[in-house]
């Protein structure tokens, strides 16, 4: 036989749990005239068949049609409105869930207008709170058939909706100011994110309450990392090789240890891609000048592959394929390579 219930409620302080179903498995059997007790930070959701019949706020609360339309039509009458009904409860969290973690799992691509490239990679992280706004919505919307619907159970979906909008609002602040000025911007950032949020929290039944930005700032990201993204062609490649191998060996003991780690992509490299930027365009003015000066001995002392292709009048791709036969003699400074005078030399002269 199916247990009839006199006395509803669910006294957990529900820390990480934003719905529970009563009862969690199966269909309660309520008597028009029991009791409901739902407590301060709750609220109580009643469903039949599908539908929801009413929701009911903090306090005690006796079933009743009169405070239950929907019954009305469910049970009619019948029997001095003693017979009991089968449904489901879902009480729901209405309290804020505070401190809640984001971050950028992948560096975010925005321009940076006047610096380097012009364009950066910037991170962050932060925390934001939400609360339940419509509980009747988000258990219809969300929640489903489910016994217990954790916080866990949403976060990455939320997570992603913010970094979303996060991404987009960095994309239409970068049109207007460079890296700098953004990390500079947070708390407006911060309330740009939460505005373009709310309509989409809101169609869930849900409030953001708050959106942190508790760190804004360029990716450390190698020159190969850089590259493998497209930002990089082969001479500035070539170039933040270099400088890249020139810091490390003269902060590093043994020197040419990790010759590409931490290269920035934003604030640090500005200057950097920017010096960079005006080697490879001298690079291209190399061929043109390089022949006359071979001619007339004025080989540098140590080339890279860019200065041997321009001497050579050849592709890049040609002095590395000769290095990497043996036929050129180089030497390979972390991933960078240096050929000698004498070795160009010698090459040519075979």
């Amino acid at each position: 036989m199916a247990r009839i219930f006199d006395v509803i409620e669910y006294p957990d302080e529900m820390k990480n749990e934003i719905v529970h179903r009563f009862p969690e498995r199966g269909i309660g059997d309520y008597r028009v005239g029991s009791q409901v007790i739902v407590r301060e930070s709750q609220n109580a959701v009643f469903f039949r068949d599908g539908h929801a019949l009413d929701k009911f706020g903090p306090g005690r609360h006796t079933i009743a049609t009169a405070n239950i339309p929907m019954v009305t039509n469910l049970i009619g009458k019948a029997f001095n409105n003693r017979t009991p009904f089968t449904a489901e409860v879902y009480y729901v969290s209405m309290k804020e869930f505070a401190d809640l973690k984001w971050g950028t799992p992948q560096p975010i691509i925005v321009r940076n207008p006047g610096v380097g490239l012009g364009v950066a990679l910037l991170q962050g992280f932060g925390s934001y709170s939400i609360e339940v706004s419509d509980p009747q919505q988000f258990v219809t919307q969300i929640v489903g058939s489910d016994s217990s619907y954790m916080m866990d159970d949403i976060d990455d979906r939320l997570r992603n909706m913010l970094l979303s909008k996060f991404a987009d609002l960095l994309g239409e602040t970068g049109a207007k100011s460079n890296v700098l000025e953004m990390i500079g911007l947070t708390e407006e950032l911060g309330a740009g994110v939460r505005a373009k949020a709310a309509p989409d929290f809101a169609a869930l039944g849900l409030t953001l309450k708050s959106f942190y930005i508790g760190s804004l700032k360029p990716s450390s990201k190698s020159a190969q990392e850089l590259r493998d993204m497209g930002m990089l062609d082969m001479n500035v490649y070539t170039q933040l090789q270099a400088a890249d191998a020139m810091r490390d060996a003269a902060n590093n003991e043994g020197g040419g240890a990790g010759l590409t780690a931490g290269i920035g992509a934003g604030m640090g490299i500005g200057n950097l891609m920017q010096n960079a930027t005006s080697g490879g365009m001298q690079q291209q003015r190399a061929p043109q000048q390089a022949a006359p000066a071979a001619a007339a001995g004025g080989m540098p002392s140590v080339m890279t592959p860019a200065d041997v292709a321009g001497i050579l009048k050849v592709s890049q791709e040609d002095v590395m394929a000769a290095i990497t036969a043996g036929d050129l003699k180089a030497k390979k400074l972390g991933n960078a390579y240096r050929i000698s005078k004498a070795s160009l030399e010698r090459f040519l002269n075979e």
